[in-house]
C-alpha cells in the first residue's frame, strides 16, 4: 500500500500537472483585433461612395465606386465578422456583419440596376432605391439602439450612418441633388469617427494607448 505523497503507475514521478487554461491562452499571445481589417476597409468603401453622393463622378457613373465596395467593403467586413465570431466577440461580429450585408448588397443593387438583372423597369428604379435605402435605414436606427451600451463614440458613428442613409432617402424620394450631397457630406463625416476608432484599434494593435472613446451612454 502506497502513501498518497508515493508515485503510483497511474501517476509516474516524471509526470507534470495539466497547464491552466488562461495560462495556455496567455502564452499563446494576445487575440487579436479584427477592427484592424474591418475599419480600414469600411473607410475605403465609404469615402468613394461620399465622392459619388457629392458629385466627385458624374451621376450617371454611380457604378464608379463599386469595385472598391464590393471588393474591399464586402469581404473586408465579412472576414472581419467571421474573424470576430471565432474570438466570441459577439458584438464586433454582429456590427461587421451587418454593414457587410449593407455594402454586399449595395453593390448588387448599382450592378443590378445598371445591368438590369431584376427586370425592374425605369419606372420602378427609384422605388427600388427607396426601399433598399429604407430597408437598411431601419436596421441601423435599430443597431443604434441596441449598442448604446458600447462606447459613445461608436453611437456618433452609426447616428452619421442613419443621417446619410436618411438623407440619400429624401434625396431619392424628392429627386432632390442637393440633399444627396448632403448625404454624402454626412458619409465624410462618419468616415472621420471611423478613422479615429482605425487609429485606436491600430495603437493598442502596435503597444500603444488606447484612445478615449467615450463612456456609454446607457450602463
Amino acid at each position: 500500500m502506497t502513501s498518497a505523497s508515493e508515485p503510483t503507475a497511474a501517476s509516474p514521478a516524471h509526470a507534470r500537472p495539466e497547464p491552466d487554461i488562461e495560462e495556455s491562452v496567455e502564452a499563446a499571445g494576445p487575440e487579436g483585433n479584427p477592427a484592424i481589417i474591418g475599419l480600414p476597409t469600411f473607410l475605403a468603401g465609404s469615402i468613394a461612395l461620399g465622392l459619388v453622393l457629392t458629385g466627385y463622378v458624374p451621376a450617371a457613373a454611380v457604378g464608379a465606386s463599386i469595385p472598391i465596395i464590393l471588393a474591399a467593403n464586402g469581404i473586408g467586413q465579412l472576414i472581419s465578422a467571421i474573424w470576430a465570431a471565432r474570438l466570441a466577440q459577439n458584438a464586433v461580429a454582429s456590427i461587421f456583419g451587418i454593414f457587410a450585408g449593407f455594402w454586399i448588397s449595395y453593390a448588387l443593387l448599382v450592378l443590378g440596376l445598371t445591368h438590369n438583372w431584376y427586370g425592374i423597369t425605369t419606372a420602378d428604379v427609384v422605388g427600388t432605391q427607396k426601399l433598399f435605402l429604407l430597408s437598411w435605414l431601419i436596421v441601423i436606427v435599430l443597431l443604434t439602439l441596441v449598442s448604446l451600451r458600447l462606447p459613445v463614440v461608436f453611437t456618433l458613428l452609426f447616428l452619421l450612418v442613419d443621417l446619410a442613409l436618411l438623407f440619400v432617402f429624401l434625396g431619392t424620394a424628392n429627386a432632390s441633388t442637393g440633399e444627396v450631397k448632403t448625404g454624402g457630406y454626412l458619409v465624410f463625416a462618419f468616415c472621420v469617427v471611423g478613422a479615429y476608432l482605425f487609429a485606436d484599434a491600430y495603437s493598442a494593435a502596435t503597444g500603444g494607448k488606447s484612445l478615449p472613446l467615450g463612456r456609454a451612454i446607457l450602463t
